[in-house]
């Protein structure tokens, strides 16, 4: 199997470390980096999750912190989604592997240049280090090969009425990525508030047998906690939903149109604004997941927490 280069991107946040534990579950991703934004809680925080994520799971691939706020503007955190570590619930194995010197950008532009075949970037968290690389280092645009993100929305928004958290932090670091030429594929709140894991599916992981799985458990009935009172049915895992799009596309519905940001406007910040009736005659630059098999891909999640094993009986 020729497995496809990745970069990992976030700012865990329960999502964003269920993504990468299905990630690493893949055989055919080969794993190069991690990097880490400010998003779900600062730099600092986001970028110790990272490190106890990946003790978790055994990644032991080169981790990078980004930049600590957007581009432009302060940052907006999510403590009450998350809780106030950014990843609350369970206790985690402390990070293995020291941080690199290196800034998140710097890093991931030598790893690029160092790859031999373009490098598929997978972000779940504000695009900030994307759009700073792309400015930074325009040269090697062609060295990434696709970009998997989780973000925006063509038909609703969850922090304002118009717009998703992860491209409100940082609607410029959006902008420049949305416009870079670049493929991407968008998993958006239209697919990914349907992307629930229920009460019985949290226990149908739990029931898989190890540890893995146990803390994933207790990382979906934290979420849960979060959006059940404000009325969903399950936990929503969106980031997993960018990572599954790259490895099984066969679970969704795509929709190819141009999509552009809205950067003013006092309510429409943040907006990714999708031109479903071609009306500006703009050629598509963005392949939108509109839909998805559930089950299909609940199963998905369990086929990864499996991955890593059974804990041995007493």
């Amino acid at each position: 199997m020729k497995r496809i280069p990745v970069i990992l991107d976030g700012d865990p946040g329960h999502d964003d470390a269920i993504a990468w534990v299905l990630a690493n579950s893949r055989p055919e991703l080969n794993i190069l980096a991690v990097s880490t934004a400010a998003g779900n809680q600062t730099l600092a925080k986001t970028t110790y999750n990272a490190g106890r994520i990946m003790a978790l799971i055994g990644l032991d691939v080169p981790l990078a912190a980004g930049r600590r706020k957007p581009l432009f503007g302060e940052l907006i955190v999510a403590p009450s989604v998350h809780g106030v570590s950014g990843l609350d619930g369970p206790a985690l194995p402390e990070p293995v592997r020291p941080l690199e010197d290196e800034d998140a950008v710097s890093f991931v532009s030598r790893v690029l240049e160092e790859s031999p075949e373009p490098v598929a970037l997978v972000s779940t968290g504000p695009l900030t280090n994307t759009a700073a690389l792309l400015l930074l280092r325009p040269d090697l645009k062609n060295k990434i090969g696709h970009i998997y993100m989780m973000g925006g929305g063509i038909t609703k928004g969850n922090w304002t009425p118009a717009a998703e958290f992860n491209i409100l932090v940082d609607p410029e670091a959006a902008d420049i990525v949305f416009r870079s030429g670049l493929p991407i594929t968008m998993a958006g709140l239209d697919v990914t508030e349907n992307a629930l894991v229920y009460p019985e599916d949290i226990e149908r992981i739990r029931c898989v047998g190890n540890e893995v799985s146990r803390v994933v458990a207790e990382w979906l009935t934290f979420f849960y906690g979060f959006h059940q009172r404000i009325g969903y049915a399950g936990a929503p895992v969106h980031d997993a939903v960018a990572v599954a799009a790259l490895v099984r596309p066969d679970l969704f519905t795509f929709e190819a149109m141009h999509v552009e940001v809205e950067l003013c406007g006092d309510y429409a910040r943040g907006a990714t604004v999708g031109d479903r009736l071609h009306i500006l005659k703009q050629p598509p630059n963005v392949s939108c997941i509109m839909g998805l098999y559930r089950e299909r891909f609940v199963d998905l999640l369990v086929e990864a927490v499996a991955f890593y094993g059974k804990e041995p009986r007493a």
